[in-house]
């Protein structure tokens, strides 16, 4: 099978025709549609399927005992009405960059797998790459087991419903121990590629980035009759904490995103009792990062302060900055520059992946193929077919090189 008949297949799972977007959220009835399509690629090729104990599925060539082995993968699962090609593409791309090296007759001299991580985006259960995280043991049972989804459905729920163990779950450093080398695929998430010319790169670091919920505790209250002096309202604080956000970010070149919002009551003729906002943060160091946030809950503190009302910041999430290990990342640069006149780019990011997760245990590197409007996590993501096509020799190239000495 082709990457354009893998894409065509994949492309309707879980994709809501009234946005154009994607809500492949984890333990659903789309995840299991995803996670079906994943097997069939796996059988379809006579790769030996493994389902490991936090619902991350493996398809492995050669003996995956034997140790050294070189993975590739990404995830399938989605943002709220996300785009298409933020995770699927490094999975697309890994079955069909094992199809192009059996066509180039090649001979692997280490096992090779692909993978495809549960819950990366954390859409669901509010904390990302929730599989990478318990494997890695970055995650606790215990706070695995308390993640609730908005609905009040537990993760054990969520997943007992879709027909797995939650009591199986954990780290998994015999699994990890198997693993020579990770190598992530995934479409750019920005335009670094476009203003380069450039297909193709490779990832340097990933930025360090947390979520962090806030809590506005105010006065529910008559919004006709309450006067404006009376009032204990919620809602200005938080509107007040969205631009201070804006403000640290831009005095530090950071980004900062309140991007989830609830209220209660939540009726149009009433003053809230309760907003909770969740921000997301990311900036290029750690020191960068601590001043964006401090300065935040600061201005959020003020503000409360001034019109009465409570305040509870909670981190909910946090990865520290990840410097992809230089031997592999390197190597790569080699394997890619080959005849070429000019070396493939470099380049940071300040999205979060599993390649992220796990580089703290196993070595691991990204390639990224180019987005040439920048736009990710909506619907009018994407990439060009030759782009696509591009990332899946580069990626075929790669495993070449690391697999088949």
């Amino acid at each position: 099978m082709t990457f354009h008949e893998m894409w065509r297949d994949l492309a309707p799972l879980g994709r809501d025709t009234a946005s154009g977007g994607y809500r492949r959220y984890a333990w659903t009835g789309a995840d299991a549609d995803c996670r079906a399509w994943f097997k069939q690629q796996a059988d379809s090729r006579g790769l030996t399927y493994e389902l490991d104990r936090n619902g991350n599925q493996w398809a492995w060539l050669g003996d995956p005992a034997a140790g050294d082995a070189v993975v590739t993968g990404s995830h399938l699962d989605s943002v709220p009405d996300g785009g298409a090609y933020d995770g699927p593409l490094g999975v697309v791309s890994s079955f069909a960059a094992l199809d192009e090296l059996r066509a180039r007759e090649a001979v692997f001299s280490r096992p090779l797998a692909i993978v495809n991580f549960a819950d990366e985006e954390g859409a669901r259960f509010g904390l990302a790459c929730v599989g990478s995280r318990l494997t890695a043991g970055q995650l606790t049972i215990e706070a695995a087991h308390r993640l609730t989804d908005g609905e009040g459905v537990t993760l054990p729920q969520a997943m007992e419903a879709a027909g797995y163990d939650p009591y199986g779950i954990g780290p998994d450093p015999e699994r990890l121990a198997r693993v020579g080398a990770f190598v992530e695929l995934h479409v750019e998430q920005g335009r670094a590629l476009d203003l380069t010319g450039d297909p193709v790169g490779i990832a340097s670091a990933i930025w360090p980035h947390g979520r962090w919920r806030y809590d506005f505790r105010g006065e529910a209250n008559h919004a006709g009759t309450t006067r404006i002096a009376d009032r204990r309202d919620p809602m200005l604080t938080y509107a007040e904490t969205v631009i201070a956000a804006r403000r640290e970010a831009e005095l530090t070149g950071a980004v900062a995103t309140f991007g989830k919002v609830s209220v209660e009551p939540n009726g149009v003729n009433a003053i809230p009792s309760l907003v909770r906002g969740w921000l997301d943060s990311r900036a290029a160091d750690q020191e960068t990062l601590d001043a964006v946030i401090t300065g935040i809950e600061k201005a959020a503190r003020a503000y409360a302060d001034r019109h009465g009302v409570d305040l509870d910041v909670v981190r909910e999430s946090f990865t520290p900055v990840v410097e992809f290990g230089h031997a592999l990342r390197d190597e790569l640069g080699a394997i890619l520059r080959g005849e070429a006149d000019r070396p493939v780019p470099v380049l940071g990011t300040g999205a979060g992946h599993d390649a992220g997760i796990l580089s703290a245990s196993i070595p691991t590197a990204m390639l990224f193929v180019r987005n040439p409007t920048g736009v990710s996590h909506s619907p009018a993501e994407f990439a060009a077919e030759d782009d696509c096509v591009a990332g899946v020799t580069a990626l075929a190239d790669v495993l070449e090189g690391l697999a088949c000495r």
